[in-house]
């Protein structure tokens, strides 16, 4: 399964050649809910390999000489025939050489499994977690530059021989990748910072290293990019920072989560604070649409896109929580509560946490690093913003580790620490275990042994039983059409996809029908079209002689995006029922370049089962109020009812059939 983990959603290298192999027993089975903690290091420790570096010019780290051998993880683990793993690095193994063309160990993964055991030793006290943290933060220091032009930047590849890799193949950017700012940058920050955290009390001296080289990097960052804080680009009309690492809120979020953990225990300094408080402010300003229309309130990942989210690298409401906490300033809780109260729902009801909306959710595949990024983000709401509907929801998305997704399967067991690398669009599952669904996996894990009443629900709902949400139409499957099928030569816009690498081309007076299907339920219908920069095309909607709105299909100037215009949803002003016959439309003043058509429920909802019993989440998209049934005869229903903002405001229990009230944008949980 290829997972695009980074940008510009360029798959990974397939997982090749063996260099170590080493057996274990185990993989996820399906069994009944048990209570008490889920984290088990297990895996993760075996993916911990120790390695003693080559001299390189620039690279040391805290006391090389007398402790020459660091700790890091293999970068992927291939599932054996009749059970068990190896380790592998990325890329193609070259047996000459005992090379990978990228490296064994990265430091991605480093500075991630760092911070498992430093929340593990945290949260539990074990002094071997704490240990190996040590040493993992102290190979996370060595990946660092620390002379030169490239001070204060990370090399992301290292060989088992302990040669560094600068330029890997195939090329990641920046190449050489201590040549500018990176996601690697970012989360040694997120390591650093937690690191200092956690040992600033226990070990005094190694915290002060650690410090020191936090503020390398923050230096760097402030040649690279925060020189231009308080700067703004345009991208298809859109405001957007021009200070966000590598262009995107989603690594600039991580490197942010290491800043406030930092800055929490030592607010006093102001480089780090600075830095810490232009960042969030940059990521806060990446806020979008409406509750109503694209992108539904989520702040979107990376400044060159109006029309692309993605479920990995999504901790940005988290980092806005968190640093609004360390800050103590408010306003950045905002835009958090918001994507949590009003994203979530819609993403959860459609189908989960999936690795991309372009904007039409076409890569659907789902990881560990997307569910545990939106766990993540939605427990950091409920707990600085004081949301329990956001700790509701996080249950919901958590429960996709314990075999609530589309395989039915779980993709975490709690008795082996293996998380497998993946769900496919179709169901099946990955089941190699490499280094990032390992640590992701264990992430939601120790965010959930931290939150045990999400855990033991989470953990006790294993099946979905019903979704009713955002739902696709490709313009393709029109009923009735005088337009034309294109496929262009990619699907790829530059900024987005084309869902199903074709659009319906209608020129001017030409016309589409669209069956939306037999559902009396009210619904939102919003068009995905390419929208050219300025122009005056337009497109004319009805249903059964209604006339349901005219579009206007422009955006404003392309900017810092690959292209001019943008492949965007547009919102019909009116409702319709799908009942009441097919939806037809006609281009007017151009030529329609219709991608798909999104069908968005008033009341979008997911029910899952388990032995937790059954529970089900409401979202209303609706500004006005609505009237619910819920229950069944003989059945006691528990509900509570959530407002747009995730307070509560009404709860109680009712026997049989009863009607609840959704506020506007709102939402409810039922549990029986």
């Amino acid at each position: 399964m290829s997972i695009p983990t980074r940008r510009p959603l360029a798959f990974l290298t397939a997982f090749l050649l063996a260099l170590v192999t080493v057996l274990i027993a185990g993989a996820p089975t399906q069994r009944a809910a048990a209570a008490g903690p889920v984290t088990n290091l297990d895996h993760l420790n075996f993916l911990l390999d120790t390695v003693t570096p080559e001299p390189a010019d620039g690279h040391t780290t805290y006391r090389l000489d007398a402790e020459p051998t660091l700790v890091m993880p293999w970068t992927y683990a291939d599932a054996v025939a009749g059970g068990g793993f190896r380790r592998v690095g990325g890329g193609s193994f070259d047996p000459a050489t005992g090379r990978y063309s990228q490296g064994a160990y990265n430091t991605d993964d480093i500075t991630r499994a760092a911070v498992v055991y430093l929340r593990h030793w945290r949260q539990t006290g074990s002094s071997v977690s704490r240990q190996k943290a040590y040493q993992l933060l102290r190979s996370v220091a060595y990946m660092q530059t620390v002379r030169g032009a490239n001070r204060g930047r990370s090399v992301l590849w290292i060989q088992a021989d302990g040669t560094l890799n600068p330029s890997a193949e195939p090329v990641e950017l920046p190449d050489p990748s201590d040549s500018g700012p990176s996601f690697w940058q970012a989360r040694t920050l997120w390591a650093l910072g937690e690191g200092y955290a956690a040992f600033r009390a226990s070990d005094p001296a190694f915290a002060r290293f650690l410090r020191q080289r936090l503020r390398l990097s923050v230096r760097a960052l402030n040649r690279d990019v925060l020189d231009a804080y308080g700067q703004y680009v345009r991208a298809d009309g859109a405001r957007v920072p021009a200070w966000l690492i590598g262009n995107g809120a989603d690594a600039t979020s991580e490197a942010v989560l290491g800043l406030a953990a930092y800055s929490t225990v030592r607010p006093g300094d102001e480089l780090v604070r600075t830095a810490l408080r232009r960042f969030a402010h940059g990521i806060a300003a990446m806020s979008a649409g409406t509750r109503r229309d694209w992108p539904y309130r989520a702040v979107l990942p990376w400044t060159e896109s109006q029309s692309l989210w993605h479920a990995w690298g999504s901790q940005l409401s988290a980092a806005l929580a968190r640093s609004s906490a360390a800050l103590g300033d408010r306003r950045l809780l905002q835009p958090a509560i918001a994507e949590a109260t009003s994203f979530d729902p819609t993403l959860l009801t459609a189908g989960g946490a999936d690795n991309g909306w372009l904007p039409v959710p076409i890569e659907r595949v789902q990881i560990a690093y997307g569910v545990d990024s939106r766990v993540q983000s939605l427990l950091a709401v409920a707990d600085v913003g004081r949301r329990p509907a956001a700790a509701e929801l996080a249950t919901f998305q958590a429960a996709w580790f314990f075999g609530a997704n589309r395989s039915g399967q779980p993709i975490y067991d709690p008795d082996t620490g293996i998380t497998f690398d993946g769900l496919e669009a179709d169901g099946r599952i990955n089941r190699n275990s490499g280094a990032e669904s390992t640590i992701h996996g264990l992430l939601a894990m120790l965010a959930l042994d931290a939150h045990p009443v999400v855990r033991d629900h989470a953990r006790g709902l294993t099946s979905v039983e019903q979704r009713d949400g955002l739902r696709v139409l490709e313009a393709e499957s029109a009923v009735v059409t005088d337009g034309t099928v294109v496929t262009p030569a990619s699907a790829w816009t530059g900024e987005s996809s084309y869902s199903g690498g074709s659009y319906l081309e209608l020129r001017t007076g030409q016309r589409a029908r669209f069956d939306l299907g037999s559902s009396s339920a009210s619904a939102w219908i919003q068009p995905v079209s390419w929208n050219p920069e300025g122009g005056s095309l337009r497109s004319q909607w009805s249903q059964d002689g209604d006339g349901l709105g005219t579009l206007r299909h422009r955006v404003g100037p392309q900017g810092v995006t690959a292209v001019p215009g943008a492949l965007l949803p547009l919102t019909l002003p009116e409702t319709v029922q799908p009942v009441a016959g097919p939806v037809q439309v006609r281009a007017i003043g151009g030529t329609l370049r219709l991608d798909a058509v999104l069908v968005r429920p008033l009341l979008g909802s997911i029910t899952l089962t388990g032995s937790a019993g059954r529970r089900t989440m409401l979202h209303s998209t609706s500004a006005g109020l609505q009237r619910v049934q819920i229950g069944t005869a003989g059945t006691t229903t528990r509900w509570r009812v959530y407002d747009a903002s995730g307070r509560l405001v009404s709860q109680r229990s009712t026997s049989g059939t009863a009607r609840i009230t959704l506020p506007a944008w709102g939402m409810a949980v039922l549990s029986s």
